[in-house]
C-alpha cells in the first residue's frame, strides 16, 4: 500500500469495519461554526454532536475531511512550497465517538490500524501524553507494550486540547514516528524538537471535560473522542519520503506543471512547482464548494491563492494562462474520492482561466509602474504609501503582490500611508454617497457596510449554515437587541438567503440561537452585496454578536428555483418561436408564479403559445445538468450569453447553461446570479396560464412550474369534467358541443331581438301607426320596452323607411328604469330640423344630459323612464315651433 488514494481507503474501511459511520466530507465553507473561514479540522463538521446541541443517527464516525489554512488565525500561506509539509489545503482522516468509547479502544483502534493495516514497526513508533493523563500512559504500556521511554509526558497546552475558553476539552495524545539519524532533530519536548527527525502524524484527543470558566472544568457524563491524522503526512511516512511533495499525488500534479510549462521540477525553481500544485488544489476545492474570487472575505483569500500560484507560472516562463490546463490532472487524481469536483470542473476551469487572464494584465501593468517608481529605491528604503494606494486602486495590484515583488529586493511598503490614502477614497465615497438625491435616504448601510464588509452569500450551495449578527436596525435606526414581538432588520457575516435581485424574490425562513427564534419574512440586498433579513423576533432576545443557525425555507426555495430556471428556458423558446426580436423587458420570479415581459409588436395566438410550451417542456425533460461558470461580462456576451433586464453586472458574472439543442450546442445561456435547480428535469413542468400586453410592443406570459402547475392543470380538468357533465357529452366532445350551443343560442338571441323590433313597431291597438302631421311633417313617436338599448337605432331606421318623409323618435324604458331616446330625421328634413336638438329636448324630460349624434340620427339617455311619454310630447312641441 502507497498510493494515497488507497491510504485514504483503507483508514475509512477499517473504522467502518469497527463499527463507524462513513461521512462525507463537510464543504469547506463551515455551515455551522460562523466564527471559521474555513473548514480547518475534520471535528468541524461534528462540533454541534459533541455540545450536544446535534443529534445524529451514529455515535461512531470516520471521515477524510477537506481543510484549508490560509487566512485568519489558521494562515499557512507564506509557508507554503518553501518547507516539507505546510498546505493550504489538506485532508484529515479521523474518528470519532460521541459518548460511546474512550481511551482504551481509541488507543487500540489506532494501534492496530498504523501497525496492522499500515504495516508501521513499533521500534520507530512513540507517543506523547499529557503530563498527569496516567490513564492514557498506562493503555500505551498494555496496549502497544511501550516502555516508559517510548512514553512522553508534555505539561504543555499542545498535548491539552480545547475548543474555546469555554466547552468541551481533554488530553491529547500524539503519536510520531522516528524518521532516522539522517535528519536532524529531538524527540517531543526536547530543545531539538523543531526537527524534522521525529514527525508527529496523529493526534488522538480525550474530550472528557467542560470548561465552565477559566480554571473551573468539570467531568463531561459522555467522554467523547476526536481524532486527526494527515493523509498527505501519513502517505509520506508509508511511500519512504521526507517530503509530502514527494508522495505520488503531488509528483503527478507537479509533473503536470513541468510538462506545461518546459520548466524541470528541481532545483531553484522547485518551490514555484509546489506552490502551484498546492494552491491548484486548494483554488479547485474552493470553487467547487461555491467560494469565488473577490475583494472580500473568503473571496479575496480565494484570489490571493490563485494569484500567488499565477505569480510563480509567469516566474516559470509560461507566456498564457497556465492553472486552468492542469484542472484534468487533479480530477483524475481526486475526482473519485471527491465527486464535487468533476461535477465542478467547468466552473474551475473557467474561474481559472479567467482570473488567470485578468491577472496577467494587471500582473504586467504594475510591474512596470512599480518598475519606474522603485528605480531610484534602495535596499531598506519603502515605496510611499500614496504609490501603493494608486497600484491598488487604479490597476487593481493588491497591496502583498506589491510587498511580495519588492521582498527580493530588501524594499518595503508605507503601510501607514497606504491605509491613510485609502480612508480618504472612503471619506469620498460617504460624502458622495450622502449627496446623491434620493439614495441619500438610506446612508445608514453606506456606514454598516464599510464598518461590517459584505455579506457572504452560500446559498447557491446550502440553505443552512450559521452566522453572527453584524448590525441590528428597528425603525431605521441601529438597535443592541430585538426582542420578543419586535420586527427589524438582521444583517450576519454569512447567510444562505437569496437577497432579492434580478427578478428573484428574497427568501424566507427562519433564525435562532440562545433561546432566540426569528422568522425571516423577506431578505434584501443593499449596496450589491449587503444582505438585509426582515425579521420577526418570534420568541426570545436577539443581541448583537449573537451566533445564529440559519435555515432557508426549503419548499419555497425550490418552488423558487424552479420558476427561475423555467424563465431561461421560455426566454430562448421565444425567441425560437417569435423571432430574435425577443428581448427581456421585466420579471417576477416567486415561489408560485413566474412572470415575464418581453419586446413584441402583436398578440400571440394560441397555436404560438403552445408551441413555446411545448419547447422549454421538451428541454425540461432532457433532464441535463444545469452548468454555471464564472466569466468576464464581455467573453460571456461574445459567447452567446444574454444579458437580463434589470440585473447589475460586475467585471465578473455568473452563466447558466442549461439544455441541448440540435448539433449538440446549449440550449439556453444567460447571465444570472439568481439560484437554479441542479437538473433540468428538477423543474417538473411548466405550464403558461396568461398572455397579454402590459404596454406598447411589451407583451407578457405568466406561467407556473412543478407542483403549482400540476394543481392549477388539475383544477383545470376538474372545471373542464364539470363543464361536460353539464353538457351532457365526452370531455373530448365537449368543446364541440359548447360550439354549437352557444352558435344556436345566438341565432335564438337574434330571432328573439327581431321579434321584439317587430312587435315594438307593429303600432298601438288595432294595428294603427303612431304617426301623426306636426306642422305639415309626419311624426312617428313612441314608447318601447323589452328592446335593448343597442337596438334603438335601428327601431329608428325601420320607422324612416316607413314613412318616407318625417321624424322618427322613440324611448327605450329598461327594466331597472332608466331610458334611452333615438331621434332620427329623414335625409329631406335635416336642412329644417336637427335630430341632436330633438333628442337633447327629450333627454332634458328624462332627466338626462345633452346627446349626440349627427343632424340625421342622434341618441341620448336619462334615469327617469316614467317621463317617456312627457319626453315625447317635448319633441312634438319643439317640431311645432320649428
Amino acid at each position: 500500500m502507497s498510493g494515497v488514494n488507497e491510504i485514504r481507503s483503507t483508514f475509512l474501511d477499517y473504522f467502518a469495519k469497527n463499527g463507524h459511520e462513513a461521512v462525507a466530507s463537510s464543504p469547506l465553507v463551515p455551515r455551522n461554526d460562523p466564527t471559521l473561514m474555513f473548514t480547518n479540522a475534520g471535528m468541524v463538521q461534528f462540533k454541534n454532536v459533541f455540545t450536544g446541541a446535534e443529534k445524529r443517527p451514529y455515535t461512531r464516525a470516520t471521515t477524510a475531511q477537506k481543510c484549508v489554512r490560509a487566512g485568519g488565525k489558521h494562515n499557512d500561506l507564506d509557508n507554503v512550497g518553501y518547507t516539507a509539509r505546510h498546505h493550504t489545503f489538506f485532508e484529515m482522516m479521523g474518528n470519532f465517538s460521541f459518548g460511546d468509547y474512550f481511551k482504551e479502544t481509541a488507543i487500540e483502534l489506532a494501534w492496530n490500524l498504523i501497525t496492522k493495516e499500515y504495516g508501521l514497526t513499533k521500534d520507530r513508533l512513540l507517543v506523547t501524553v499529557y503530563h498527569d493523563d496516567d490513564e492514557a500512559a498506562d493503555l500505551w504500556k498494555r496496549i502497544a507494550g511501550f516502555s516508559d521511554s517510548k512514553i512522553i509526558r508534555i505539561p504543555t497546552s499542545d498535548n491539552f486540547w480545547q475548543m474555546g475558553d469555554t466547552g468541551p476539552c481533554g488530553p491529547c495524545s500524539e503519536i510520531f514516528i522516528d524518521q532516522g539519524e539522517a535528519l536532524w532533530g529531538g524527540p517531543p519536548g526536547s530543545p531539538d524538537e523543531d526537527g524534522d527527525r521525529f514527525l508527529e502524524f496523529w493526534n488522538l484527543v480525550f474530550m472528557q471535560y467542560e470548561q465552565i470558566e477559566p480554571g473551573n472544568r468539570i467531568a463531561l457524563p459522555k467522554p467523547s473522542i476526536d481524532t486527526g491524522m494527515g493523509l498527505e503526512r501519513m502517505s509520506a511516512i508509508l511511500q519512504g519520503v521526507h517530503s509530502n511533495y514527494d508522495t505520488d499525488l503531488f509528483r503527478t500534479l507537479i509533473e503536470a506543471v513541468a510538462h506545461a510549462t518546459g520548466i524541470a521540477p528541481e532545483g531553484d525553481r522547485k518551490a514555484s512547482h509546489r506552490i502551484i500544485a498546492d494552491h491548484l488544489r486548494a483554488s479547485s476545492f474552493l470553487v467547487a464548494d461555491g467560494v469565488l474570487p473577490s475583494n472580500e472575505g473568503r473571496g479575496y483569500v480565494l484570489r490571493r491563492i490563485m494569484r500567488r500560484a499565477m505569480r510563480h507560472a509567469q516566474l516559470l516562463g509560461s507566456k498564457d494562462p497556465l492553472m486552468y490546463r492542469l484542472v484534468p490532472a487533479l480530477v483524475r487524481e481526486m475526482g473519485q474520492a471527491y465527486p464535487e469536483l468533476v461535477r465542478a470542473e467547468p466552473l474551475i476551469t473557467e474561474t481559472l482561466r479567467l482570473e488567470e487572464t485578468r491577472f496577467r494584465k494587471t500582473l504586467e501593468r504594475g510591474l512596470s509602474i512599480l518598475d519606474e517608481e522603485t528605480r531610484a529605491l534602495e535596499k531598506g528604503q519603502n515605496l510611499s504609501g500614496e504609490t501603493a494606494f494608486t497600484l491598488y486602486d487604479t490597476y487593481g495590484f493588491p497591496l502583498d503582490l506589491t510587498q511580495d515583488a519588492l521582498r527580493s529586493r530588501g524594499i518595503g511598503v508605507d503601510t501607514d500611508a497606504f491605509k491613510a490614502a485609502m480612508e480618504r477614497q472612503r471619506e469620498m465615497a460617504r460624502a458622495a454617497w450622502s449627496g446623491s438625491g434620493e439614495a441619500a435616504t438610506e446612508t445608514v448601510w453606506f456606514g454598516i457596510k464599510e464598518r461590517v464588509g459584505a455579506t457572504e452569500f452560500l446559498g447557491y450551495d446550502t440553505e443552512t449554515a450559521e452566522g453572527v449578527v453584524l448590525a441590528l436596525l428597528k425603525d431605521g435606526q441601529e438597535v443592541q437587541e430585538l426582542n420578543a414581538g419586535e420586527t427589524g432588520l438582521v444583517i450576519v457575516n454569512q447567510t444562505p438567503f437569496y437577497g432579492e435581485s434580478g427578478g428573484q424574490v428574497g427568501d424566507t425562513g427562519i433564525m435562532k440561537g440562545e433561546g432566540a427564534r426569528l422568522r425571516v419574512t423577506g431578505t434584501d440586498k443593499k449596496l450589491g452585496d449587503l444582505f438585509v433579513h426582515h425579521v420577526t423576533v418570534e420568541h426570545g432576545t436577539l443581541k448583537l454578536n449573537q451566533a445564529l443557525e440559519l435555515q432557508v425555507d426549503h419548499e419555497r426555495r425550490s418552488a423558487v428555483r424552479s420558476n427561475h430556471s423555467a424563465t431561461h428556458l421560455l426566454h430562448e423558446a421565444l425567441r425560437q418561436v417569435l423571432g430574435d426580436h425577443i428581448a427581456q423587458k421585466g420579471s417576477l420570479v416567486a415561489q408560485d408564479r413566474l412572470r415575464f415581459d418581453f419586446s413584441h409588436p402583436k398578440p400571440i395566438n394560441d397555436e404560438e403559445l403552445q408551441v413555446v410550451e411545448d419547447t422549454a417542456n421538451a428541454v425540461l425533460l432532457q433532464n441535463e445538468p444545469v452548468v454555471t461558470k464564472l466569466m468576464a461580462v464581455d467573453e460571456a456576451i461574445e459567447s452567446g450569453a444574454r444579458a437580463l433586464f434589470g440585473e447589475k453586472y460586475g467585471d465578473e458574472v455568473r452563466v447558466v447553461s442549461m439544455g441541448k439543442a440540435e448539433g449538440n450546442k446549449t440550449f439556453s445561456i444567460e447571465l444570472c446570479g439568481g439560484t437554479h435547480v441542479n437538473r433540468t428535469g428538477d423543474i417538473g413542468l411548466i405550464t403558461i396560464v396568461n398572455e397579454g400586453a402590459v404596454a406598447a410592443g411589451v407583451r407578457r406570459i405568466e406561467a407556473m412550474t412543478g407542483e403549482a402547475a400540476r394543481r392549477y392543470l388539475t383544477e383545470e380538468s376538474r372545471k373542464l369534467r364539470q363543464m361536460a357533465g353539464l353538457l351532457k357529452t365526452p370531455v373530448d366532445e365537449a368543446a364541440d358541443r359548447l360550439a354549437a350551443l352557444l352558435e344556436s343560442n345566438r341565432k335564438l338571441e337574434r330571432d328573439l331581438s327581431d321579434a321584439r323590433r317587430k312587435l315594438a313597431m307593429g303600432g298601438g291597438g288595432g294595428g294603427e301607426e303612431p304617426i301623426r302631421d306636426v306642422g305639415g311633417v309626419k311624426l312617428m313617436a313612441r314608447s318601447v320596452s323589452g328592446v335593448e338599448m343597442k337596438d334603438l337605432k335601428s327601431l329608428a331606421d325601420e320607422g324612416k323607411r316607413r314613412i318616407g318623409s318625417g321624424v322618427v323618435a322613440i324611448v327605450g324604458v329598461a327594466e331597472d328604469g332608466k331610458a334611452g331616446i333615438v331621434v332620427g330625421v329623414t335625409e329631406d328634413l335635416t336642412q329644417k330640423l336637427d335630430a341632436v336638438a330633438l333628442v337633447r329636448i327629450g333627454s332634458e324630460k328624462l332627466g338626462g344630459k345633452g346627446g349626440g349624434g349627427r343632424r340625421d340620427m342622434a341618441q341620448a339617455g336619462g334615469p327617469d323612464g316614467a317621463q317617456a311619454e312627457a319626453a315625447l310630447a317635448a319633441i312634438e312641441a319643439a317640431m311645432a315651433a320649428a
